[in-house]
């Protein structure tokens, strides 16, 4: 019975590390970089436009 339990205990955590890794490549559809990227590009010219005016 022991034998059984120590094979046991690795078959969980491939089962819990294939779940885990399922779910942490899943797609994410619901995040969108548009407004952030928008941000950074309004910020690039910002920070150009102040270093060529000096």
């Amino acid at each position: 019975m022991a034998a059984l339990a120590w094979l046991l205990i690795p078959l969980v955590a491939a089962i819990g590390a294939g779940l885990w890794g399922g779910w942490a490549s899943r797609n994410r559809k619901s995040i969108e970089d548009g407004t952030e990227l928008a941000g950074y590009t309004r910020f690039r010219e910002a920070m150009e436009r102040s270093h060529t005016g000096g």
